[in-house]
């Protein structure tokens, strides 16, 4: 299984558990102590000038510690007190920090030059857009770019659970985020993605209670790793239908359908809506067009690449509604079923397993809501997505959310601007659907996919230049990568 991912709820639990066989201050100790480690690592020997920006709470107490650990290690520390210790475990870690010879200053000199600065002003704790003192020391911590900055535990403004601003106003950004006890949400989906930079896990010797949530990765698509057995053939691997492409849209479809081809579908059938005499197709030439009504068997089926909302689009997805395959709704499919109740309530009674795959502005259409209301709580409104549709729902975007009916919850940690291009989707939508034919696992199917489609973007070179077309050739490439781990 991958990493958990903890809630708010769940670390708090934690820590009043943890409390319960360890001396006080036991896990600021650990906190600090590894946070200093860390850093040494990132910075190098020393001696280097660090600056840590403490808060009142036990996050500021994580930062004395630090201060305490760094100094013993010859770094050059000064620590900034945004407001007095509030917490005993903060007070006494304050206290252990001035006893050893420390300086604490309330005011941040922005004259100075470091070549560390560590935001230790709040973590997980804060329930308000920063404001005062503390909404001036994030912008002097975004300031220091010739600095080394990182974040002890989520950075300051980050909401802990849903990976955006706390109220919508943006805080700390760094390099390199030391998070404790476990990963957070935040940290990966969202502005999280951004803001957190690098991301290192201590867990400070507490084992993680399982959650619902969960960092994707290859352990979760175990089956989709395994190799081909040597005896099979194209029946083996299934037969996924494409349906989409409206006039002037054809090249939506054909995505998605070379996609689901070099994934190793065994047979892969495509009819384009506004181009019913494309028979042939001239890169992909193993492709078969060809009306889907005509094909008995599809295994997997997926529609709305650039399918069109026009009443023939209608017509053709209410048809889709009826094939009992796995089906994967994509783009204009689920415009069509934002804009038409009864499309929805179709989706809903469906028996076989349906697959929704929007990004935010589509998300938003279905639910009803404002693309910023999604975007400030992606988990939960993937959740809530798939609770009302009854469909897995993988909410694309900056750390991509797979969400299904039973409110379980997986947030991919790879992918990235490259994947910003016209058709990345169609390709996504077409290697869903390819790996659902092949597997007896759908839901594996879906994550290896999202996973995959992701990695293909980290073998680039950049952050700019992929194109659609290649991806699923960079995906195939990770896969194959995969499974020759997998039978060593």
């Amino acid at each position: 299984m991958g990493q958990p991912l903890l809630s708010v709820d769940t670390l708090r639990a934690m820590e009043v558990e943890a409390a319960k066989s360890l001396a006080p201050g036991t896990l600021m100790q650990r906190a600090g102590a590894a946070a200093a480690r860390r850093i040494t690592q990132r910075i190098g020997a020393p001696p280097k000038a660090a600056a840590i920006v403490c808060g009142p709470g036990n996050n500021g107490g994580d930062g004395y510690v630090c201060a305490l650990e760094l100094a013993r290690r010859g770094h050059h520390v000064e620590c900034f007190a945004l407001g007095a210790p509030a917490t005993e475990d903060a007070r006494n870690a304050a206290a252990a920090w001035r006893q050893s010879g420390g300086a604490v200053r309330e005011t941040i000199d922005s004259a100075r030059a470091f070549d560390v600065v560590v935001d230790a002003m709040f973590g997980i704790g804060l329930q308000r857009p920063l404001e005062g003192r503390f909404a001036a020391a994030c912008d002097w911590f975004n300031a220091q770019r010739t600095a080394v900055r990182v974040a002890l535990d989520v950075p300051s403004a980050l909401d802990a659970d849903r990976g955006s601003w706390v109220g919508g106003k943006a805080g700390v950004n760094v390099d390199l985020t030391i998070t404790f006890l476990g990963a957070k949400p935040c940290l990966f989906t969202g502005v999280g993605c951004d803001a957190a930079g690098e991301v290192v896990i201590e867990s400070l010797g507490v084992e993680p209670p399982d959650t619902s949530m969960t960092l994707l990765d290859p352990h979760d698509f175990q089956a989709i790793c395994r190799p081909r057995a040597r005896d099979s053939h194209k029946g083996t691997y299934g037969n996924v239908g494409v349906l989409g492409g409206g006039r002037g849209m054809i090249g939506a479809p054909l995505l998605a359908a070379r996609a689901a081809l070099r994934l190793g579908a065994g047979r892969v059938f495509v009819q384009c809506l506004g181009a019913p005499e494309l028979q042939y197709d001239a890169i992909q030439p193993e492709l078969m067009f060809r009306p889907l009504a005509t094909i008995d068997r599809l295994d997997a089926l997926v529609v709305g690449c650039g399918l069109g909302t026009d009443d023939d689009a209608h017509a053709t997805l209410q048809a889709a509604f009826g094939r009992p395959c796995p089906v994967v709704f994509d783009a204009d499919a689920l415009n069509l079923l934002a804009q038409h109740a009864a499309l929805l309530g179709a989706l809903k009674q469906r028996k076989a397993p349906s697959v929704l795959t929007p990004h935010p502005l589509e998300a938003a259409r279905l639910l009803g809501v404002a693309p910023a209301e999604i975007q400030a709580d992606r988990i939960g409104s993937a959740r809530r997505l798939a609770r009302e549709t009854g469909a897995t729902v993988i909410l694309k975007g900056a750390g991509s959310v797979i969400a299904s009916p039973d409110a379980s919850v997986w947030v991919n940690p790879t992918g990235g601007p490259a994947l910003a291009t016209p058709g990345s989707g169609d390709v996504l939508g077409g290697m869903i659907a390819s790996l659902i034919a092949q597997s007896p696992s759908v839901l594996q199917a879906m994550l290896a996919a999202v996973w995959l489609h992701g990695a293909a973007a980290d073998h680039t070179n950049g952050d700019v230049g992929l194109v659609a077309g290649e991806i699923a050739a960079r995906a195939v490439a990770c896969l194959v990568d995969l499974r020759k781990r997998a039978s060593v």
